[in-house]
Parts: structure tokens; sequence; C-alpha cells
């Protein structure tokens, strides 16, 4: 074999969003239709961090008919100042790794996203992105091509807005209306002939209705006009009603909530005749798909709870007869919501499958 050559010139170094573009997997976990609807959830979740923020009251998602996606919030809306860098903080969040408003400078004290890299992220993904901010009574239009900017961000009239938006989501500009509104287009370069699935993404909104009460999300897909609207005030009780209401109840839905430094853990849990386990954990809005510390803390906690209830009340005669928490997970659908300060998470990934925060095994 012929040797190859490794020296200096043999190192690259990626500059702005190129390493989004060349390992997309790291970023969105992978590129396949897990990570399409990946990068939408991005989006949503930082509207949804607006109502955190005591703002946004309403998330709309609509599905268009050139493959692409628009979120709109009606919270603050993304800063247009110069920013000391030299650009607009709209430009940074959209066009640099790790910059955003979550890393403890007090715009946002409960918040999904932790690593400012969600919005350029799907802005690296996309063949085409624009932003509009509504602030100040004014509206701001900002546009990229697979992650860079077309121009600086400006003003822009009544006209072109309509000209932008959907004719159902007509937007007068005046300084009572603020918000954030984002259209992107996946690069079909990353995602290939991957389509939008209008049941994901109602799940994903669904979900979201149900963790954060008061919050209504808006949903309509122009490829077959299809439309939902989610608004729940039950909370995780609600969800896990939703998730048997098909099923043998064999108990009411238990519900606690604890709060301890700061941190707020709401359970809510019920057992049907089915022999499958359904157990989900979140954080601060943020479907944590293959748990974590949680989720650890609640199988510890219930395993523990029952036995020592089974033990004092006489149910277990001999060490034979233990339960174990295998025993435990049969039939059990349970919802395990854990609001905290975005400054002490810790996930494994930009993706946020796993929760890594060992004080809430204890809580």
């Amino acid at each position: 074999m012929a040797k190859s050559t490794y020296t200096a010139e043999s190192i690259q170094v990626l500059e702005g969003l190129e390493p989004v573009r060349k390992r997309p997997g790291m970023y969105i976990g992978s590129t396949d239709t897990r990570g399409l609807h990946e990068c939408l959830r991005e989006i949503v979740d930082n509207s949804v961090d607006e109502y955190f923020a005591g703002t946004a009251r309403d998330v709309s998602v609509r599905l268009l008919n050139d493959g692409g996606a628009i979120v709109r919030d009606n919270g603050r809306g993304i800063p247009v100042d110069l920013h000391k860098s030299g650009v607009s903080a709209l430009e940074l969040t959209m066009t640099k790794l790790h910059a955003g408003g979550k890393f403890g400078g007090g715009a946002y004290k409960i918040s999904g996203g932790l690593h400012g890299v969600g919005a350029s992220v799907v802005n690296a993904l996309s063949s085409y992105c624009f932003v509009v901010v509504l602030r100040d009574g004014k509206a701001y239009l900002q546009e990229y091509n697979q992650g860079k900017t077309k121009a600086k961000v400006h003003e822009v009239t009544q006209a072109k807005l309509d000209e932008l938006l959907p004719k159902e989501w007509s937007v007068k500009i005046g300084k009572s209306v603020t918000g954030t509104i984002t259209k992107f287009i996946p690069d079909k370069e990353i995602f290939h002939d991957l389509k939008f699935e209008d049941t994901k993404v109602k799940t994903l909104l669904r979900d979201r209705a149900y963790l954060v009460a008061g919050l209504t999300f808006n949903f309509y897909d122009e490829r077959n006009e299809n439309e939902s609207h989610f608004y729940f005030e039950g909370g995780i009780k609600s969800l896990v009603a939703h998730t048997n209401r098909d099923k043998e109840k064999v108990s009411d839905v238990i519900y606690i909530s604890k709060e301890v430094n700061e941190i707020i853990c709401d359970v809510a849990l019920q057992y049907t005749d089915t022999f499958n386990e359904n157990v989900k954990g979140y954080v601060n809005g943020i479907y944590t798909t293959d748990g974590g510390t949680h989720v650890t803390g609640f199988r510890t906690g219930l395993t523990r709870s029952v036995l020592d209830y089974a033990k004092k009340n006489g149910y277990l005669k001999d060490e034979k007869s233990l339960l174990t928490g295998e025993d435990l997970k049969e039939g059990l659908t349970a919802v395990i919501y854990i609001k905290m300060s975005s400054e002490n998470l810790q996930f494994e990934s930009q993706t946020k499958l796993l929760l890594l925060k060992r004080e809430l095994i204890h809580i």
C-alpha cells in the first residue's frame, strides 16, 4: 500500500457554520427523518422559551408546499441592535455557533436551549431561511442561504411583510405587535427528499401543550389542509390520561409535585392492565427520549416507596416475595417533568436526548 502524507497541510480548520454542514449528525443526531424533525423542534423550542420568559402566549407552525416550515411566536422578538462583535444580535444568533441569550445573561431563567447552537444549526442545514423580527413597532428581516447571510438586517414595509408571509398569517406592524417568525427549507444536499410528517409535528406540539399549560399551539399543513390547535390546562396529569385513553385503568392518575433547591419536579403516573411500560421524561419542555437522571431517580423512588409500603402493611411475607423494579414496570405510564434554571442544566449532547444531573436522582 502506498503511504499517505500527513503534514500540517493535512489539518483543516472549519470556519463559521461549516462544521455543521460537514458533520450534521453531531448537532441533530442524524440526517434521517429524526434529524429533520429535530430542526423543527429547535425552532419551536426557542418560541416555547419565550413563554418561559413570560411573554409568548401563542406558537404557530405551518408546513409549506415548498417543503419548508414556518414557526411564529408573539414573544419579545430576537434583538436586532448591533452587538459589540460588529454585527446585529439577530445575525449573531443565526450564523454563529454558541451565540445566544441562554448562557446566564438574564434574558432567560428557564429554557430548553442551552448551547446557543439550535437556530444557527437549522440555518446551516437549510437551503433558504429567513427571520422576521417584530419589535419596537417595526418589522426587520434577514435572509440566508445555507447559513450565509444574503444581506444585513433591514427594516421592511407592510407590503414586503405581506409578500413574505402566507395570507392567512396577516400581521399588521404596530407597537403592540412583537415576536419572531422563522421560515426554513431543509437543504436537499443534507436531507435529500425527506419531508415533514404532520403526525410527528402534531405529536411534538401536543406534548408541549400538555407540558406548558396556558400556551396555545396552532398547526396547519398546506399540503393536505390539515389543521389542529392544542391548549391544555391539566398539565402532565392530562398527558397521562390522554396516553391511557384507550386502555383499561387499574388506578387513578397519581400526581406529585415537589421543589428542592429551585428545581421543580412534577410526576404523574397511572397503572393499566397492559404489559408494557411507558415512561417519559421532560426537562424545561424538552422530551429526553433516552431518559436521564430524572427518570432514574423516579424509578428508584417508585420501587423504594412501594416496597416500604408493602413491608409496613405486611403484604410481603418473606424474602422470596420481594418486589423488584421490573415488577413495577408492568402496565406503568408515567411522566416526569423537571423545571430548573438553564444555568444548571447538563445534557449529553445538543439533541438533548439524555439528561445528566446527578442531584435529580435524590429529589
